[in-house]
């Protein structure tokens, strides 16, 4: 409050704001409490004080301005797109980022490299200490299919059956199917989906179709975690975007036998298997994996 009595001088008042006047921004607002605090507020040293603070004002701005501008992220081994959009905080999400740097990624955004320069563009704030807390990998999504890449969730959603005792059996039990084979879209490098997936929660046990040797178990890229597995007929079964692996390479396996846990590693919007049959160890060479599995007598939805 402003001192009352005979020490309090109205021109000294006045002529501190004649200098409010002259200020700009925040420093206009804190002059008539300079002035309110006695005669001498109104003095050349302050008025220099005065005119010190505002031009430090003036510079703050250009430097909080800067918060703002896009960044640069560099991709490192792990990453998936999602993942990315997530944990720098992305305005958009991971189809922000590919539409920012689709001439960069390509025509398949699972197909992200360590070592590749992404621009993120504006940053998100960060959430607010009291904002909820987001879903956990390992929630179920049962209630809403996630599926390997964004748009192609399959309408004719189904819930796979449990293989018989013909030798062969589903790579997991009761999982919902996301995204069938063959499903188009512009995605994927090949021009559909290469495989079928099953919707499982982070931590499902995934079995082997039958028995066979492992061809490879390791980091695949945009399928993360993943098996390749050779069986009796020359066909390749393979598993990915894992959180575990149970098996290695030259490990000969049965049907049924556990080779790792579901996850999401890789380039995925969410936790699933994603299963191909394939006629070579390579991408590429893949048929039907429901057919495959019906045509040895194993019940799929």
């Amino acid at each position: 409050m402003p001192a009352k009595g005979k020490h309090r001088r109205p021109k000294s008042l006045r002529f501190t704001r004649t200098i409010a006047v002259a200020g700009t921004g925040g420093a206009a607002l804190a002059l008539p409490l300079l002035g309110a605090t006695g005669a001498h507020a109104a003095t050349p040293a302050a008025a220099v004080a005065v005119a010190q603070h505002t031009q430090k004002s003036a510079t703050v701005a250009p430097a909080a301005a800067k918060a703002g501008t896009s960044k640069t992220y560099a991709v490192k081994a792990g990453d998936y797109l999602a993942k990315i959009a997530d944990e720098q905080h992305v305005n958009g999400g991971w189809k922000k980022i590919y539409s920012d740097n689709r001439s960069a990624i390509g025509s398949d955004p699972s197909l992200i490299h360590p070592g590749l320069k992404l621009s993120l563009g504006a940053k998100a704030a960060a959430p607010q200490a009291s904002a909820p807390a987001k879903p956990s990998a390992a929630k179920p999504a049962a209630a809403k299919p996630a599926t390997a890449k964004a748009g192609t969730a399959s309408t004719d959603t189904k819930t796979a059956a449990v293989g018989n005792s013909s030798g062969y059996t589903l790579p997991v039990d009761g999982a919902v199917i996301g995204t069938n084979y063959k499903v188009a879209g512009s995605m994927w490098s090949s021009g559909y989906h290469t495989g079928t997936d099953f919707v499982v929660p982070t931590g499902t046990t995934i079995k082997s179709i039958a028995a066979g040797t492992v061809v490879s178990a390791g980091w695949g890229g945009a399928y993360g975690n993943q098996v390749v597995i050779q069986h009796a007929d020359g066909r390749y079964s393979q598993y990915a975007h894992m959180s575990s692996l149970s098996v290695s390479a030259g490990q000969t396996v049965t049907e049924g036998q556990q080779i790792g846990l579901s996850g999401a590693t890789g380039n995925v919007t969410g936790p699933h298997l994603h299963f191909e049959i394939r006629t070579t160890p390579d991408y590429g060479s893949d048929i039907d994996p429901v057919a495959y599995l019906r045509s040895h007598g194993v019940a799929v939805g």
